[in-house]
């Protein structure tokens, strides 16, 4: 049996019925990396042995008759998480050696289930890019074409899943971090409502795991099948026990819908700032052509779509206002120049995210106050529907480009150039506002490239955009592993 590949749900209903031991499936999943991780790089940080050894309790625990959710299942885990023993670097060459004293939130919640981490995956430096490389580690490759990118900042994690290197892994989400390496390498991914899922631990070194609230990030699952995000979100999702955990727990609302039939979906395949490209577009309306097939309601417009460029323009500016505050690029002398020289008509998503950079607190308040507007449109919107189906970004994985400045690179859209950051507004359509969002495989493009789309569901209904995933993965296929 070719364990590497199957679903973390199979895979416990094997270990319980005694087909297979913990053992045997992470020697299994540690064969394939040694054997395949050195083209694609996806392991930057492996635990080998710790691994054996979590195994081997797993195996003696179910002998006794435990039996926990993810118990004996290999699973991996984005760098930015702190694992104790393991450095946690965010690929920034002067934290290289940087070692927590503890486990992330997540990471405890992992081990608590029973799973068995077989080490870290790769990110961009700081987290900051649509690609996975640093200097401390490399560059992970894209499982289904070696010249591109796995996508970022998760990209470890989605080429991982991709290439069997465990069942499972969890990643976190910020400008698409999660959905984008999903659509990229063909796996599934789930970012949550904001604030779901608890973040202490999944902090830039040095700075301590405090259990801060933060803006717009989340983190979330990646798996290869949509029951096993469910299943994974259920272990993730729940307030910090230092801070709300003290007086609450989280009871998610179950999915709006069992059937497919009954779902009512927007589908957008248009922005009014970046055109889709044609393969996204496609992978759109196969998915939009399966609701259809089932029965699902389905509209191309609506009156309360909140507006697409003030929302782009709302979340460049919220993204790299915060972005900056934690990673300064440069002096504030020098950005006041630059400002000053834009012109006052420019309202160019460059000229957004240049002037974000010098944003004051007033500032932010303002584009905040915005937000909450906007918040309450989608909850109109989502009176009248159950999910929006939309891209996560314009194309499928581009190839690597490692230029230092990353505004001076570009994004080729069937044939067209595009500044490198404008293809993140699908991707802040729902960060923005801090919706849930279901990243799926949506089919091929003619390159043979894994296309996804999101489903963007209601807040803290996570479970509806879940389920619409599974039903839709029934319809129309899921993942596929490269050849």
């Amino acid at each position: 049996m070719e364990w590497n590949f199957q679903a973390a749900e199979e895979l416990a209903a094997a270990l319980r019925a005694g087909e297979v031991s913990s053992v045997e499936l992470t020697d299994a999943a540690i064969a394939r990396i040694e054997r395949d991780d050195k083209v694609i790089n996806a392991i930057c940080v492996p635990d080998f042995d710790r691994a054996r050894a979590a195994a081997h309790a797993a195996d003696q625990a179910r002998a006794r008759g435990e039996d926990r959710p993810l118990l004996g299942i290999p699973v991996t885990v984005k760098e930015s998480y702190n694992i104790a023993g393991l450095p946690t670097t965010w690929g920034m060459p002067p934290q290289a050696n940087f070692m927590p004293a503890e486990d992330a939130v997540q990471v405890s919640r992992l081990k608590a289930a029973g799973a068995v981490v077989l080490g870290k995956t790769n990110v961009p430096v700081g987290l900051q890019d649509i690609q996975s490389f640093n200097e401390i580690y490399g560059t992970t490759n894209n499982p289904w074409d070696h010249g591109r990118t796995s996508g970022g900042s998760s990209g470890g994690s989605a080429a991982a899943l991709a290439c069997g290197f465990g069942a499972l892994s969890i990643g976190s989400d910020l400008a698409g971090s999660l959905r984008t390496p999903a659509h990229f390498c063909g796996v599934y991914a789930h970012k949550p409502t904001l604030g779901l899922a608890a973040t202490r631990g999944m902090v830039a070194p040095p700075a301590p795991p405090l259990p801060v609230d933060l803006d717009l990030a989340v983190v979330g699952p990646m798996a290869r099948t949509a029951r096993d995000l469910t299943l994974l979100l259920d272990i993730m999702a729940g307030p910090d026990p230092l801070t709300h955990g003290v007086a609450y727990d989280v009871t998610l609302p179950p999915a709006r819908h069992e059937r497919l039939c009954d779902f009512r979906v927007l589908v957008l395949e248009e922005h009014p700032l970046i055109p889709t490209g044609s393969a996204v577009r496609a992978g759109v309306n196969r998915v939009a052509d399966a609701l259809v097939d089932g029965g699902a309601r389905v509209e191309r417009h609506s009156p309360l779509l909140p507006d697409l460029s003030e929302a782009a323009t709302l979340y460049m500016q919220l993204l790299i206002s915060g972005s900056v505050a934690r990673f300064p690029i440069e002096s504030h002398e020098q950005l006041r120049t630059r400002v000053a020289g834009l012109s006052a008509d420019d309202q160019s998503l460059d000229a957004v995210r240049l002037r974000a950079m010098l944003f004051s607190h007033l500032d932010w308040m303002e584009a905040n106050n915005r937000r909450e507007v906007h918040r309450h449109g989608w909850r109109q919107l989502f009176a009248e529907f159950d999910a929006v189906v939309c891209p996560i970004t314009p194309t499928p994985a581009f190839p690597h480009d490692h230029d230092p400045n990353p505004l001076a690179r570009r994004i080729d859209i069937d044939g067209v150039e595009f500044p490198y950051f404008d293809q993140l507004v699908w991707a802040g359509l729902a960060t923005m506002p801090g919706l849930p969002a279901t990243a799926i495989p949506a089919g091929r493009s003619p390159e043979g490239l894994p296309v996804g789309v999101q489903l963007i569901g209601p807040m803290f209904e996570d479970r509806t955009p879940l389920r619409l995933a599974e039903l839709l993965e029934q319809k129309i296929g899921g993942f596929h592993a490269p050849k």
